[in-house]
């Protein structure tokens, strides 16, 4: 799916980066990485209960749960040495967890390259966040079809 709005959350994160110059957006990304929740006890230690994102330069490790009331919730396990990886794994986090599944599904797949970090973040890098809302969009509709 790659049309669709933001929503209001992802999309005030949106306007918040690009409110800001190169440096002060990088600066922001670190912020993201430092507000990225730990694992809750049912994960941690547990990486057979999450998926590798491998296309991610650092390992990046993710769950999703689908509540009964159609809410989304997001966990992610990276090393506190990968703050870029983390970063991106706050900004979904904080984007789109407690969402209702549709929401997350609308995400549209483009949304990384409105952040205004195209010229600050190698390329790999952000495909390695489109690749974890790729597999967070895939979660959530096998879980949804379970």
């Amino acid at each position: 799916m790659t049309s669709g709005t933001l929503n209001p959350r992802l999309a005030e994160i949106v306007e918040d980066f690009n409110s800001l110059a190169g440096q002060e957006r990088l600066q922001l990304l670190l912020e993201f990485s430092d507000d990225l929740p730990a694992l809750p006890e049912r994960y941690a230690g547990h990486r057979d209960l999450l998926e590798q994102v491998p296309e991610c330069q650092s390992p990046l490790f993710l769950a999703v749960e689908v509540a009964p009331d159609d809410a989304v919730h997001l966990f992610f396990d990276a090393p506190p040495e990968a703050p870029t990886t983390r970063g991106f794994a706050g900004i979904l986090q904080a984007g789109l967890d407690g969402l209702d599944a549709d929401e997350v599904l609308a995400t549209p797949d483009e949304f990384t390259s409105q952040l205004g970090l195209t010229d600050l973040v190698s390329p790999l890098r952000l495909r390695g966040m489109a690749a974890m809302l790729g597999r967070i969009k895939r979660q959530v509709r096998d879980r949804r079809t379970a």
